[in-house]
C-alpha cells in the first residue's frame, strides 16, 4: 500500500486499484450502517488475520449493526466470533468454519440476526439486492429487482 494525498491505494489480485479515504483502523462502527466483506481465499485470510478488521467486526456486532459476507468471507466473520448460527458460504468453505448451521444451496442469501451471508459470484446480484432491501427498504428493493430482471432473487 502506498499513501497518496491522504488516501490509500491498494492494487488487488486482478490488477484493480482501489483508492480508500482512510484506513480501517480509523473507522468507527458508529459511522457505518453496514460492513460487507468480499470473498476470495487470499482476501478472506487477510481480513481474518487483520486485527483492525476483526475489531471493527466485533464492534459492529456488539452495537447490533449490519454485517455481510459473501463467498469465503464468512470465514473472517467466524474468526471474529460474529457469525451467527445459520449462514451460507462458498461450497467447501463450511469445512473451515463449521458444518452446523450451514444452509448449503438451500438459499442464495441467509440472514441470521444482524449477519447476512451469501454463496459466491453467481449469488452476488441477489446478495446486493438483499443489502438494498436491508438498508433502503422494500420499495427500493422491488424497483431495483424488477429493473434488473432478477425475479430469481428471493
Amino acid at each position: 500500500m502506498a499513501a497518496l494525498n491522504d488516501t490509500m491505494l491498494v492494487k488487488g489480485a486482478n490488477g484493480i486499484t482501489v483508492q480508500a479515504e482512510c484506513e480501517v483502523k480509523d473507522v468507527a462502527a458508529d459511522t457505518l450502517d453496514m460492513i460487507v466483506l468480499p470473498g476470495g481465499w487470499d482476501g478472506t485470510h487477510a481480513l481474518a488475520d487483520d486485527e483492525n478488521v476483526q475489531n471493527l467486526l466485533r464492534e459492529m456486532d456488539a452495537k447490533g449493526k449490519e454485517i455481510g459476507a459473501i463467498c469465503a468471507a464468512p470465514f473472517a466473520l467466524n474468526r471474529a466470533g460474529v457469525l451467527k448460527e445459520n449462514y451460507t458460504c462458498y461450497p467447501s468453505v463450511e469445512k473451515e468454519i463449521r458444518e452446523e448451521g450451514y444452509q448449503g444451496d438451500s438459499a442464495m442469501v441467509v440472514q441470521d440476526q444482524n449477519v447476512m451471508t451469501s454463496r459466491g459470484p453467481a449469488t452476488a446480484l441477489c446478495f446486493g439486492l438483499a443489502i438494498v432491501k436491508k438498508l433502503k427498504g422494500e420499495e427500493q428493493y422491488r424497483a431495483l429487482k424488477e429493473g434488473l430482471l432478477a425475479s430469481y432473487c428471493e
